[in-house]
């Protein structure tokens, strides 16, 4: 995947300027901030760290609208930790229409899912777990794809080209597991590793009120499953990351009823050699539409399943409110708890936006762990609650 990006980046800076003026630029360029509440847990680790980040986009359509070619780079630079540093081409496409069948080819990221807290899913792209802990950033994913649309629905096809492995945080990182992970030592159920082909299908439809997607993917599992390597005494004792074969069925279901919202998503798969699994989210949000002439206030209540061991929603309800200003400055706020129904392990998740001007805007946030009990997969993290502020300029 790296060798695509440095090819495809070479190609674009080898393009003739006029080609490039014909498009459309956007982006934006970001200071981030972290402040951790508590000391760490381990010594190597800080209580506060900057970064700095670029992220640009350019798309122009071509043959009449017919056709469209679209790039978007990201990239972040850590002050305080080299591993959290990185880049990533993450789309870099050509679409084209031709009658009722449209084709993608290139890096792109795709979303499934309708769920507020968590996106069951959603397993076209692997996370990029160095921007944030919630699931929500993506890395760009290599595809030829397809798509269908009749009076019956939409019919989508992807074949993925290779597979990406996760990237995890440094040593002095936060926000990490007590043992580190060596990434490089990555095992595979597939005998190609990362250059395994993955393929998955889509079918969407809107049936009145209500949305529907069932999906289909078989291939290398996005989420990794971790082993403690300890083989060798005289080595550092880390995790390493094996990635499992999976065939697994989905449906994402949003009924829209008047103030009402109805979600649900739930996936059923089977790990190649190994046992099935199932899991599922869903929920509801009412809106208080012009709650004061002007503002919505939303309120959101999730229940999340997942008979995986390796998970943090095993059994877990989430609650939030969501308030959005409707002003000029596009003010909104979020905030979600979510609290483990077996042990009471609760985590909070609170984020906020507010458009300074034309182009500068702020984005906040706060996570916070609380009794976290010692058999949960954040039992590490009980340490790093943290604010989060991040001023963008766009241009």
């Amino acid at each position: 995947m790296k060798a695509v990006c440095f090819l495809v980046a070479s190609i674009l800076l080898a393009t003739p300027l006029s080609w490039a003026e014909e498009g459309e630029w956007s982006g934006n360029i970001g200071l981030q901030t972290r402040f951790f509440a508590k000391a760490p847990l381990l010594e190597e680790q800080d209580r506060h760290n900057a970064s700095a980040s670029m992220d640009v986009e350019y798309f122009r359509y071509l043959n009449d609208g017919q056709q469209m070619f679209v790039a978007n780079a990201f990239g972040r630079w850590d002050l305080n930790d080299d591993d959290r540093s990185h880049w990533d081409m993450q789309e870099l496409y050509w679409w084209g229409s031709f009658d009722q069948m449209e084709v993608y080819a290139g890096i792109r990221k795709v979303f499934w899912g309708v769920t507020e807290t968590v996106h069951l899913v959603d397993v076209i792209n692997q996370d990029d777990r160095l921007e944030n802990i919630d699931g929500e950033d993506k890395l760009g994913q290599l595809m030829v794809s397809t798509l269908f649309e009749r009076d019956w629905g939409t019919l989508e096809g992807f074949i993925l080209l290779g597979f990406r492995e996760a990237e995890f945080n440094g040593k002095e990182s936060r926000l990490r597991p007590s043992l580190p992970i060596n990434e490089d030592a990555a095992t595979y159920d597939a005998t190609a590793e990362e250059k395994h082909i993955d393929f998955a299908l889509r079918y969407s439809h809107v049936i009145g009120d209500i949305d529907l997607g069932l999906s289909y993917f078989r291939g290398t599992d996005r989420d990794p499953i971790f082993t403690i390597n300890s083989e060798n005494p005289n080595e550092e004792i880390t995790l390493t990351p094996h990635y499992q074969l999976i065939d697994q069925l989905g449906i994402d279901i949003q009924a829209t009823k008047e103030s009402w919202l109805w979600k649900f998503e739930a996936i059923s798969g089977q790990v190649r050699n190994g046992s099935g699994y199932s899991a599922a989210v869903g929920g509801l949000e009412y809106t208080w539409f012009a709650l004061d002439g002007a503002s919505d206030l939303g309120f959101l209540m999730e229940y999340q399943f997942d008979d995986r061991d390796n998970r943090y929603t095993n059994n877990d309800i989430a609650l939030g409110l969501r308030w959005a200003l409707n002003n000029t400055q596009s003010t909104e706020m979020l905030l979600a708890i979510s609290s483990d129904l077996d042990n009471q392990t609760r985590f909070l998740s609170f984020e906020a936006n507010h458009r300074l001007s034309d182009f500068w805007y702020i984005e906040s946030e706060i996570r916070g762990f609380s009794n976290v009990d010692v058999q949960e997969g954040s039992y590490d993290l009980r340490l790093d609650d943290y604010l989060q502020v991040e001023i963008k300029r766009y241009f």
